[in-house]
């Protein structure tokens, strides 16, 4: 079951502040807030002084502090196949993303330092986990499929036969 069926698509981490287009410099903290819409989320990048001036009136539905890192010049890849960071992405940005493999692939890909889990937060059918992703900046949000620990196995291999049919 996915709690969130539409809202997978959060724009990229900014360069610059959404309040005062000022380019964030590498090393700077700045604060990103995710506000749920009537379309999905909306993502806003604010830099420590904008975030000290906006509007405490308006509430995000999560928000969190971060580490303004350029994105790095990608080395080309030697071979095209498919690894666990690219099919969680083809997974979670599907139509009808499977909860229980794209929470065991987030795991994985935390457990590899590639994701990082900014918050848990409680939506109406469900606890969602909020990861970010190291280098980009992107936002994922995971459904807690509540899985049983009599399931993880069937799970685990159920992952590992996708990532072995995608290479």
């Amino acid at each position: 079951m996915n709690p969130l069926p539409n809202d997978w698509a959060i724009k990229h981490r900014a360069d610059a502040c959404a309040a005062t287009q000022r380019p964030f410099e590498a090393g700077e903290y700045f604060y990103t807030l995710l506000f749920r819409d009537a379309d999905g989320f909306r993502r806003e990048d604010l830099s420590e002084e904008a975030w000290k001036k906006r509007n405490e009136n308006i509430q995000p539905f999560s928000f969190w502090k971060t580490r303004y890192e350029p994105v790095p010049e990608a080395a080309p890849e030697p071979l095209a196949k498919e690894n666990a960071e690219q099919l969680f992405r083809r997974l979670i940005a599907s139509e009808n993303p499977p909860a229980n493999a794209c929470y065991v692939l987030a795991a994985m890909l935390e457990r590899k330092r590639i994701l990082k889990q900014i918050k848990t937060e409680n939506a109406e059918k469900g606890r969602v986990l909020i990861y970010e992703h190291g280098t980009t900046g992107d936002v994922f949000i995971v459904a807690d499929p509540g899985l049983r620990l009599d399931e993880l196995e069937h799970v685990q291999n159920e992952v590992a036969q996708l990532l072995r049919s995608a290479a």
